[in-house]
């Protein structure tokens, strides 16, 4: 394998029903920053039945090329028709990098891709970078995950095989900001599909009801911890987040405690969140929640204990019991926005 042959930094552009996903574009945001670093190029991979019309939203946010592969065996998502038809582009083109969305899809995907290529892969990024090797002084690509339960933080580094491949939680990079009439390259890709394969067809989707709303896309988040201890405590909360404008979250003790749904869980195990203003009330801040929330834009900490690890990434911290300081708070603000 001669390594410099590999070139360009690839995203897997994940779609549904012929939307593109917001995880897409955060990872085209990424990639321009290490194709940049690199000098190098940022190529999404667009696969659909009848999605060429959006490739040019991804040249906007950051995609110099766009390979569009436009088949009817991939209108749905199903493994087999995917991986043949990424593992022939990324065969064919030999990217140095490639991104994907640590999704339902992506989480299956990548792993097929790099089983195929022999490559390797890292998962649940929460930090990509290129950086010089201090022996060697070139440039590496490097990629951040939790470990052993989210206790450390490992970094990790593919020397001697490619594609560099990752998948990265939603929420954790941040998109660019769009660049109407933004020019580039859209390629088709055709291609040979081996349906002696395709043991697996789908036959029907069941979309399952919500009931609450996206806490990822939230720009404010009051989030409880174990200090909030009940339902009625995140009453407390909900008042303050209407107040604010805001939705409630949760650590993921208090979904184990059958308190708040998992759609609510912030932190490794459940959504990667990056709102304007996050609100941590009660949340003592072990690291499996911190990898969940730290890069949100300004964080303000409520906790009685003056030495919770919390306060280690507050921009405000208020030390003090959350059942007296959240209802004050509500109704001050209340106050200031009648006024």
């Amino acid at each position: 394998m001669e390594l410099k042959d590999y070139k360009n930094v690839f995203v897997f552009a994940e779609q549904r029903e012929g939307v593109i996903q917001s995880v897409a574009f955060e990872l085209l945001g990424k990639a321009r920053d290490l194709a940049d670093t690199l000098g190098e190029k940022v190529v999404a991979m667009l696969l659909g039945c009848g999605i060429k019309d959006q490739a040019q939203s991804l040249i906007e946010m950051g995609a110099d090329e766009v390979i569009v592969v436009d088949a009817p065996e991939l209108k749905d998502y199903l493994s087999e028709q995917y991986s043949q038809a990424v593992g022939q582009i990324v065969i064919d083109r030999k990217p140095n990098i490639v991104l994907y969305g640590a999704t339902t899809i992506g989480r299956d995907l990548a792993p097929r891709i790099a089983s195929r290529l022999k490559a390797g892969l890292v998962a649940d990024c929460t930090k990509l970078v290129v950086e010089p090797d201090e022996k060697t002084g070139q440039l590496e690509f490097r990629s951040t995950r939790p470990a052993f339960g989210g206790n450390l933080m490992a970094t990790i580094v593919c020397r001697d095989t490619r594609p560099q491949m990752s998948t990265v939680r939603p929420g954790v990079m941040q998109k660019m900001q769009r660049q109407p009439g933004r020019q580039g390259v859209v390629t088709e890709f055709v291609p040979k599909f081996d349906t002696s394969k395709f043991k697996v067809k789908l036959v029907k989707t069941i979309k399952a009801e919500k009931n609450v709303a996206d806490i990822g896309e939230a720009k404010i988040l009051v989030s409880g911890g174990r200090g909030v201890h009940n339902r009625e405590g995140f009453d407390k909360l909900q008042a303050l987040a209407d107040v604010l404008g805001g939705q409630v979250s949760s650590s993921r003790a208090m979904v184990d405690n059958g308190v708040m749904p998992h759609e609510c869980q912030v932190g490794q195990t459940g959504k990667t969140v990056r709102p304007q203003l996050y609100m941590a009330c009660g949340i003592s801040g072990a690291i499996q929640h911190l990898a969940g929330m730290e890069e949100s834009d300004f964080i303000i900490a409520i906790n009685k204990d003056k030495f919770a690890p919390i306060f280690s990434v507050a921009d405000l911290g208020i030390v003090g019991d959350l059942h007296k300081i959240v209802p004050m708070l509500t109704e001050r603000l209340k106050k200031e926005m009648e006024a």
